[in-house]
């Protein structure tokens, strides 16, 4: 398909990704602390539905995805990621199994699935929807959705299932997960509802401190829990020439809010191959399961037994951020601004990890976490510099700009103790 880099820089191909509601509805500093402190709300309804149906559904998605579908009971969901023969992610999604069997994946992989189901030898079927979807999550999510359904049927739900759960008068359904590393739930139904929904959501969540999540604070959300994101952690490995029809399906298939993505920061990859990531390089290797034949199994099979690369948070020096931003009060050439809390969405900000000169890894995701008053970031690192405590180095500065030497710690992921796994009753 002839794409480098070096276009992809000059020329920004366009790669649909979704604007997130405004940037701030308070400020971006208090929004940033309701996950820890008190409990937001934040709508990704813009994320796309596919609805499967068919006895093959399952053989559908084992045939394309990494993930064991050997136990997938009515009621779970999962992560799942589709891989390239080089075991390069594709696309991902949580994908969920519900009563009747019926299949829901949202993201883009729905549009993978689709596409392969359209050109195989599939019993299902597969139709698109428009759902609602609304993360509710920190310290008092449980005692706001207790207060919106004093039932409390939903206080048993496992993690990454979903339980029926009634709001101003509607059944939807509410599903366990942690994307902000927090007790709490994603509420999803039809989109025809979402409004009421979201405002008796809001209205409930006033006396426990609620904050809806702007655009400016939700991947610090992500970067503080360790969850690697399409365009900003990773290229998809759809621009490789045997996918060629695949990548113009897609691109066809964007809605018109769609907004482009491209590349910038220090580290200058040849080809755009080398933005491509692994599920061991993004940290979800625990999702990769052998027990089915899927594209990639061979490399990944070889790279989950020696990792070359794993994800990692790095922790840069306050000092040398904050030299950053001074150069913009000396005189002369300043270094390339540091947006905060992170740079706007669009962007895969790559830069260079060194030690002792020499590449060890790519920096994605930096932002600034108010909450515990550093710039992270998280890091695709090499092996041997991936152990928590070791001294490395972030180059920062797009080309042609100064480049600042950043230092940095490496650091566990997720940063922030994940705490989305706890007892719910116990939170009441």
């Amino acid at each position: 398909m002839g794409f480098s880099v070096t276009s992809m820089r000059q020329q920004p191909q366009v790669y649909a990704w979704s604007r997130f509601g405004q940037p701030e509805y308070t400020n971006w500093l208090d929004e940033s602390l309701s996950w820890k402190d008190t409990c937001y709300i934040g709508d990704w309804s813009f994320l796309w539905q596919h609805k499967f149906r068919g006895p093959d559904v399952i053989k559908l998605f084992s045939d394309l995805s990494v993930n064991s579908f050997a136990r997938f009971a009515p009621g779970q969901s999962k992560h799942v990621i589709h891989t390239n023969d080089g075991g390069k992610v594709i696309h991902e999604g949580i994908l969920t199994r519900f009563p009747g069997d019926e299949y829901v994946l949202h993201g883009r992989g729905g549009f993978w699935v689709r596409y392969n189901l359209e050109r195989g030898d599939y019993n299902a079927s597969v139709e698109q929807d428009d759902w609602f979807i609304y993360q509710v999550s920190g310290p008092n999510s449980i005692k706001l959705l207790g207060k919106l359904d004093p039932s409390l049927s939903f206080l048993d739900t496992r993690y990454m299932w979903i339980s029926p759960i009634t709001i101003a008068g509607h059944r939807i359904w509410a599903l366990r997960q942690g994307m902000a590393g927090e007790l709490g739930f994603e509420l999803q139904g039809p989109a025809e509802i979402g409004k009421e929904i979201y405002e008796a959501v809001l209205e409930a969540g006033q006396e426990f401190g609620i904050r809806r999540m702007g655009a400016r604070v939700a991947m610090i959300n992500h970067l503080e829990s360790c969850v690697p994101t399409i365009a900003t952690d990773y290229i998809p490995a759809i621009f490789e020439d045997e996918l060629s029809e695949y990548l113009e399906f897609f691109l066809s298939s964007m809605p018109s809010y769609a907004q482009p993505a491209y590349i910038a920061g220090s580290y200058q990859g040849r080809e755009i191959s080398e933005y491509y990531r692994s599920p061991v390089e993004l940290g979800w290797e625990r999702n990769v399961s052998f027990d089915h034949e899927f594209p990639g199994r061979e490399a990944l099979m070889a790279e989950k037994a020696k990792p070359r690369r794993v994800m990692r948070t790095l922790v840069w020096n306050s000092e040398d951020v904050v030299d950053v931003y001074a150069s913009l009060f000396r005189e002369g050439a300043h270094y390339t601004y540091m947006e905060i809390p992170r740079d706007p969405w669009g962007f895969m900000w790559a830069d260079r990890i060194e030690r002792d000169g020499r590449l060890v890894g790519v920096a994605t995701s930096r932002g600034y976490s108010y909450y515990f008053r550093k710039m992270l970031s998280l890091a695709t690192i090499d092996v041997d510099h991936a152990e928590p405590g070791t001294e490395v180095t972030v180059i920062w500065g797009n080309p042609g700009e100064p480049e600042k030497a950043i230092r940095a710690v490496v650091a566990p992921v997720p940063y922030k103790p994940d705490r989305s796994r706890g007892d719910l009753r116990a939170a009441l």
